[in-house]
């Protein structure tokens, strides 16, 4: 699954290449797993939004929308209601119905007082990608691969799709752009306030490291790396760490992100990154999917164990 350095490079090369765009239309497919939300609610604050911006937020991509009707001067119903835009510039018919005609002239026309004029309608798209989603900016004549759960058509001609072969990626929006990944940012936290998260835990400092309720974006890949560096166990209880000890921790965290982040992620299995590019900060792994193999410290053989469920790697001899 993409940790935080994946999805943070991720993020920050979409925001290059869609921030600005306006989404013209969406086509979701009829696979219900990846719809947090339903898909008629993520068709309404997607279609005629503007991207303001794309960023990340723990292990999610949150796409900042805005929409502004009086600025998009649509035609309108009879009910005062904006045609969809597919129905853009031609009358609308029904089965049994004549074209349904626009408002009079004299209501379309009415100019907005522009010192009144409301602020855009913002709301969120979130995308979490799940173990093998991936966000694709592709022109309109690819090949739409196999395993394609959403489209986005944008005004630049371009389409945004998301792809996702195993399905457990999840699509969803705010409305009212109140999306709260929980936790606290890594990059973020300070010295005092990541020594109170795990102040007193009796469970393993490991699964303390991966609840995403304390720290978001940290995953099994980061939190190995971490701990090697800082020479702490996976299995030592968090309440038995000392104060020393958490702060080498605090400073490991950061460094092994940024340093990833720098590097564009790891490339396990099949991730890459918004251009289609693989990361490089797995040939610096030190631990990590490395049982077996001599510590490249001291030379004793990483071990492998499982704690909750979750592989974790240490060297016995540099960690305690």
């Amino acid at each position: 699954m993409p940790e935080l350095p994946e999805v943070e490079t991720i993020a920050r090369g979409l925001a290059k290449r869609v921030t600005g765009d306006v989404v013209e239309s969406v086509w979701l497919g009829q696979k219900k797993e990846p719809l947090k939300s339903p898909a008629s609610e993520i068709a309404a604050a997607l279609e005629q939004s503007r991207i303001a911006s794309v960023r990340r937020m723990g292990k999610h991509i949150v796409f900042d929308l805005e929409q502004n009707h009086v600025a998009r001067a649509l035609p309108s119903t009879s009910s005062g209601q904006a045609l969809p835009a597919k129905s853009r510039g031609s009358s609308r018919k029904t089965k049994n119905s004549k074209a349904v005609s626009p408002r009079p002239p004299s209501e379309v026309q009415a100019q907005p007082n522009e010192s009144v004029r409301p602020s855009p309608q913002k709301s969120q798209w979130i995308v979490h990608l799940g173990m093998t989603g991936s966000l694709r900016v592709c022109e309109p004549q690819t090949e739409v691969a196999k395993h394609t759960h959403a489209i986005l058509r944008l005004s630049s001609g371009r389409e945004l799709r998301f792809v996702d072969p195993r399905r457990f990626g999840r699509l969803s929006v705010a409305r009212a752009a109140d999306f709260d990944a929980g936790g606290i940012e890594p990059l973020e936290v300070d010295l005092d306030r990541f020594l109170n998260l795990f102040h007193g835990r009796k469970t393993p400092i490991k699964s303390a490291l991966l609840n995403q309720k304390l720290l978001r974006g940290v995953g099994n890949i980061y939190a190995d790396e971490s701990l090697f560096r800082s020479g702490i166990r996976p299995r030592r209880r968090a309440s038995t760490i000392t104060r020393d000890q958490l702060s080498k921790l605090f400073v490991a965290v950061r460094e092994i992100l940024k340093e990833a982040i720098a590097l564009g992620g790891s490339s396990i299995s099949d991730y890459v990154d918004a251009d289609g590019e693989e990361g490089f900060f797995q040939l610096l792994h030190r631990v990590y999917g490395r049982e077996s193999e001599p510590c490249l410290v001291c030379k004793t053989p990483i071990k492998r164990v499982v704690i909750a469920g979750r592989s974790s790697h240490y060297c016995p001899r540099c960690q305690k």
